[in-house]
């Protein structure tokens, strides 16, 4: 599947219908998650891989992976309502993926079971919580041993000295995000701000 087609599939998936500020629920664009899957698919990293999305939402990034071929996706949680909508999203695809609505700080789940190839992930910028992304970080790097992760502009060196001596930046694409009128406190319907892909790889 090319580029544009993979674009086009994702455009068709809902979103969320009660987004929450505190969980930085934006929906992540057709257009990035589009080129991240690709991207991590041209490196071998998608078909015939186990595949976790870490808050995944509604499932853009987890039913990517699955179109793409991955041989087995879970989309991981913490919002039960937007489980649903990434259920619904993984139905009309006609695609299979696990949901699991979960924290991914919880201790109690078995997260060796979810051991996998690759994560892919957008996790929370920490625009409302500092520091929201390092559960996610840390979380990814438990799981997989190559993670593609959307993160703030400016956000590599931060990454790089959190992860040092767990795992090394191979890349970085940087790459716009359309940010749609989400909250109460947005002042424009769009706006497109940067944000950087990077692939993470366990060491």
């Amino acid at each position: 599947m090319n580029l544009r087609h993979l674009e086009m599939r994702l455009e068709r998936l809902e979103g969320f219908g009660r987004p929450t500020a505190r969980l930085e629920q934006y929906q992540t664009p057709a257009p990035v998650a589009a080129r991240l899957l690709h991207h991590a698919a041209m490196q071998g990293a998608i078909e015939g891989r186990r595949v976790c999305d870490l808050g995944c939402g509604t499932g853009v990034l987890a039913c990517g992976a699955a179109l793409l071929g991955a041989s087995a996706v879970t989309g991981v949680e913490i919002d039960p309502a937007a489980i649903d909508a990434a259920r619904r999203n993984a139905q009309m695809l006609g695609v299979s993926v696990e949901f699991l609505v979960a924290d991914v700080r919880s201790p109690s789940v078995d997260w060796a079971r979810l051991a996998c190839d690759t994560v892919v992930m957008n996790p929370p910028f920490g625009a409302q919580k500092a520091h929201a992304d390092r559960p996610f970080i840390d979380r990814a790097l438990e799981l997989a041993g190559v993670v593609y992760g959307i993160f703030n502009e400016g956000s590599t060196p931060f990454v790089a000295a959190y992860t040092e001596g767990r795992a090394a930046i191979d890349e970085v694409i940087r790459c716009a995000f359309p940010l749609r009128r989400t909250f109460a406190h947005h002042r424009k319907e769009r706006v497109d701000i940067t944000v950087e892909v990077i692939r993470l790889r366990r060491i």
